[in-house]
This record gives C-alpha cells, sequence and structure tokens, in this order.
C-alpha cells in the first residue's frame, strides 16, 4: 500500500468590493447580466496569487510535452458532465480507443471545482487497478484540461438500470462483487470515493464493472465534516447531515443500489437533498420478508438492510471490507477468480449497439457571448493558468 499526500488547496485572496462608474452603468443597463459576469469575475480574481496578471500564455502550456489532443482523432461524443464532455477517441500512432474527458477550464472555474479537478488527477496518477477506470494521459491546452482513460464500451449501469428496470439477484451480486473489489482498493489507500452511483460504475465488454469518476474522492482524514458534495439519492446520511464520515458512505451507496437493483426503485425519494434527508432521518428503509421479489434470498436482502443502516456504527463494513466480504450472502464467493477474471458474468452488454444513450451526442447551446468573451480574456493570464499547473501527466514513461 502506497501513501497518497493530500493534495494542496488553493489560497485565496480578499476581492476588492469597489466597481467603477463604467461598470455601474453597464449594471444599470443589464443588471441580470452584468451581474452574473462582475460576480464570476471577482470570483476567479480571488483566485489569483498576488502580482501583475500578464497577458501571454502560462509557460507551463508552452514546454516541449509529448502528449495533447492533436495524437488523438476524435470520433463522437459519449457522455457528459459538468464540466464538458466525454469522447471516444483513437490514437493516431497506435489505433488503440480511449475515452477521453474534456473539462472547461472556464467552468470548473465558475463552480469552484478547481481543487476538485487537481484532487481527481492527482489521485487517478497514483491508482492502478483492474477495477478502476485508469488514467493514462493528462494535459491541458488554453481552454481545456484533458483525462485519457481506458475506454469502457459496455455502458454504465445507469444505462442498463433503465432498460431492465431490475437486475437478478445472480446479476446483482456479480455487480456488487465487482465493486468491493474496487472499494477495498480504494479503502486500503486512504481514499472516500464519496460518490457511488450506478453512472460512475461501467461495464467492459465482459461485463466486468469498474469504478470511475473520483471528481469528489477524498484521501481520508478525521475532520471532514465540511466535505458535503455527494448525490443526494445514494448519500449517507451523515454527509447529509455535515459530520465527520468514513469508508461506510460507499457501502450506503452500494447498499442503495442494490435495493434498486432488487426493487425497481431506491428506498429514498424527493425533490431535494432535503427532502431525501427528511426521509431517511424520518424512518429506517427495511426490505421485510414478504416484500421480497421471487427468485431473491433472504441472505440478499439482509446484506442489503445491513448496508443502508442509518447509524454508521450499525452499518455493515464498519471494520473494513473484510467483514463486507464475510457476510453470508457473498461469503463463499469466488473472489480470486474474480480477480483474475475468469469467470463468466451474467449479464453481457450488447457488442452490437452502443451502449450509451445517442441524446448525448446532440450539440449543446452556445455560451453567452459576453460571458464566452470575459471567459476568453480570463483564460490569457497567468494567474489564472497557474492554477492548473502541474496536471500534464503521462502514464507510458
Amino acid at each position: 500500500m502506497f501513501r497518497i499526500s493530500k493534495p494542496g488547496t488553493s489560497t485565496s485572496s480578499k476581492t476588492s468590493s469597489s466597481t467603477n462608474k463604467q461598470q455601474q452603468q453597464q449594471s444599470e443597463q443589464k443588471p441580470e447580466k452584468n451581474a452574473v459576469l462582475l460576480e464570476y469575475k471577482q470570483f476567479v480574481e480571488s483566485l489569483q496569487k498576488a502580482g501583475p496578471s500578464a497577458s501571454l500564455l502560462d509557460n507551463s502550456l508552452t514546454q516541449s510535452t509529448t502528449i495533447s489532443k492533436n495524437n488523438f482523432v476524435f470520433h463522437y461524443v459519449v457522455g457528459k458532465g459538468g464540466f464538458g464532455k466525454v469522447w471516444r477517441v483513437e490514437s493516431k500512432k497506435t489505433r488503440q480507443l480511449f475515452a477521453m474527458k474534456e473539462m472547461s477550464k472556464s467552468k470548473v472555474i465558475a463552480k469552484r471545482s478547481v481543487n476538485s479537478v487537481m484532487n481527481e488527477r492527482h489521485l487517478l496518477s497514483e491508482l492502478k487497478h483492474p477495477f478502476l477506470v485508469n488514467m493514462l494521459y493528462a494535459f491541458q491546452d488554453r481552454e481545456n484540461l484533458f483525462l485519457v482513460m481506458d475506454l469502457m464500451t459496455g455502458g454504465d449501469l445507469r444505462f442498463h438500470i433503465g432498460r431492465q428496470r431490475r437486475f437478478s439477484e445472480e446479476q446483482t451480486k456479480f455487480f456488487v462483487c465487482c465493486i468491493l473489489v474496487g472499494l477495498e482498493y480504494l479503502h486500503m489507500n486512504g481514499i472516500l470515493h464519496r460518490d457511488i452511483k450506478p453512472e460512475n460504475l461501467v461495464l467492459d465488454t465482459k461485463g466486468y464493472v469498474r469504478i470511475t469518476d473520483l471528481g469528489i474522492a477524498r484521501v481520508w482524514r478525521p475532520e471532514n465534516s465540511s466535505d458535503t458534495s455527494g448525490t443526494p439519492g445514494y448519500m449517507a446520511p451523515e454527509v447529509m447531515c455535515r459530520q465527520n464520515h468514513g469508508v461506510v458512505v460507499d457501502y450506503f451507496a452500494l447498499g442503495i443500489m442494490a435495493y434498486e437493483f432488487m426493487m425497481g426503485r431506491r428506498p429514498y425519494h424527493g425533490r431535494s437533498r432535503r427532502e431525501i434527508r427528511d426521509q431517511i432521518l424520518a424512518k429506517q428503509v427495511q426490505i421485510k420478508k414478504q416484500d421480497i421479489p421471487p427468485g431473491w434470498s433472504l441472505e440478499a436482502a439482509d446484506f442489503i438492510n445491513r448496508l443502508i443502516q442509518r447509524k454508521p456504527i450499525n452499518r455493515l463494513g464498519l471494520n473494513g471490507p473484510a467483514e463486507v466480504k464475510a457476510h453470508p450472502w457473498i461469503k463463499n464467493f469466488p473472489w480470486k477468480k474474480l480477480i483474475n477474471k475468469e469467470l463468466e458474468s451474467p449479464f453481457i452488454p450488447n457488442s452490437d449497439e452502443e451502449n450509451f444513450d445517442a441524446k448525448q451526442q446532440l450539440t449543446e447551446e452556445p455560451d453567452d457571448p459576453e460571458i464566452a468573451k470575459q471567459n476568453a480574456l480570463l483564460l490569457r493570464r497567468n494567474s489564472v493558468q497557474n492554477l492548473f499547473n502541474g496536471y500534464y501527466f503521462d502514464g507510458t514513461r
């Protein structure tokens, strides 16, 4: 086991509260639009280091590097995220296929997520495992950040649960065990994923599940109550209630997913984070014997019930991954054969079609011209580009 150093954090400087007369006049003419522009500009400036801003690009972008987007042929979009797109790409040199995550720097900054994207790049450079989606390259240009990852053509579990509505017990057990192997690796290295959900679990051509998206993953620390990011439907109550938390937040999410695969719905619903939190705090959902679908065992229901316990102290996995793997439902699972990928998956993705939503390929609406112009000016500053120093990575060296 290696140790991963705690990623650094950006230092914020005070932002001036005064604006000039021209900005005031513009605000009077276009109050809403200019308010957004002004707030965005002030936030970016608060991230900048002290000193004059130059109009030239940061030297780190003009260094002699061997990998850039010009090394790849872009095929088509296979997914979208909060900062940009995920492309299917092909190496011009080797003809090997990859997934390329393209993230807009301006969107990253606007959403105050610089630390998150740098943290993800840092973690991915330290991790490599057959049950994770691994990073091969990371680079940037003036406008975007790029991560080149393993291409998983089997689609994500959200896509498949949308089609299937439910999975069988055999299929769910296989998926759960794949995820547990990946989580065990992360947890043994002191990392909490914190966003386990069907969208972040992708299948290879043989039906094996890999964990992806470490955007809000964190190296565990005793005082982490301020880390409250996540997806409400799968978020553990201790995270929602801003409490310190550990590896069992990932096991809670795993239990929510297994419940969804069994029952065809999540145990807690709501239109907002608060509604879901209130439901969790109001009632401990448990699968009762009479509610178990045909073809499912009592052991499977008990496994799920113990994972979705509201109180972390009562949750399966509090004492680590060995405790989870010792549960009767999966105790005798052939772990060695799974790790060596010698088992036949009970769910094989259709290799004759693309396993993703074709709507992902729709062209995005263009940004507001004024905001786009503002972004272009801001991204020409050394101090802004310096926020992404050290992003480059070549996993082949």
